[in-house]
């Protein structure tokens, strides 16, 4: 896998657990506050898009993973 994909996977991940944490109908709901976990991934995921560089692909590249193509 490497880091760009691993990046995906991660905020994929993330905005589903916080989703499901946030939204009060959900089974597994704790507060409302999760939505602003969701929020700050998006924001994330628009900034790397923007300016071609995301802060989790160098932590994901620095763990190991091989860089994307």
């Amino acid at each position: 896998m490497s880091s760009w994909q691993a990046v995906r996977v991660v905020a994929g991940t993330f905005i589903l657990l916080s989703l499901a944490l946030g939204i009060p109908g959900s089974p597994i709901f704790v507060s409302q506050w999760f939505l602003a976990f969701t929020a700050f991934v998006g924001i994330n995921l628009l900034q790397s898009g923007l300016t071609k560089w995301c802060l989790m692909e160098t932590i994901m590249r620095k763990l190991g993973l091989r860089p994307g193509v």
